[in-house]
């Protein structure tokens, strides 16, 4: 493993994105379920939960406290977009809440949100049309030295730049495109 850290965050779309029996580390992997529109049969989620329970994995599912409930998820993800602080409520349940930002106004409403983690995005420049700009390692230590927050990286780390995460100064990191990109190889070097 190149890049060691206590804690790594998947983010899927879909539950055949990632193949569980390739994690071997337990305690050590949270798998964010942010379905992007299609909906997905709950019968095959629910199995996946289960899979993921048994290993071991926490299991979020994104902006929809529904679908949580009923798959009996570990937790809620809030994406950045969602700004409803109606979801403080949930920290008073057994629900564990992570959010994203992208700016320091979503980070402080992240924090009223009551998110245990906040994934930051972008880390390191990433190949989208209309996101050109990202923290880079030294920046995302400076701004992390200043918060008390637990911050999580994400956006453009890829298998080139994954031994750079080395100098993040942050206990975890997620991945999202990545993960559909390629799977093997990834697999290969954080498992």
């Amino acid at each position: 493993m190149f890049a060691f850290k206590n804690k790594y965050f998947l983010i899927i779309e879909n539950i055949k994105d990632i193949d569980l029996r390739n994690i071997k580390l337990i305690n050590r992997f949270i798998i964010i379920y942010r379905n992007s529109g299609k909906i997905e049969n709950i019968d095959e989620l629910a199995r996946f939960r289960r899979h993921c329970k048994s290993k071991k994995i926490d299991f979020y599912v994104s902006n929809n406290e529904k679908l949580t409930s009923e798959l009996k998820a570990d937790g809620l993800y809030i994406s950045a977009h969602n700004k409803n602080l109606r979801l403080v409520s949930l920290k008073k349940s057994n629900y564990k809440i992570i959010g994203s930002a992208h700016n320091i106004k979503e980070l402080n409403l992240k924090i009223l949100q009551g998110c245990s983690h906040i994934i930051f995005s972008r880390l390191f420049k990433v190949s989208y049309q209309f996101k050109k700009s990202f923290l880079g390692v030294v920046k995302f230590n400076l701004f992390k030295i200043s918060r008390k927050e637990s911050l999580v990286p994400l956006g453009g780390i890829n298998l080139s730049n994954l031994n750079k995460l080395k100098m993040v100064r942050s206990n975890s990191f997620a991945l999202l495109s990545e993960i559909k990109k390629k799977p093997a190889k990834l697999f290969n070097r954080l498992f």
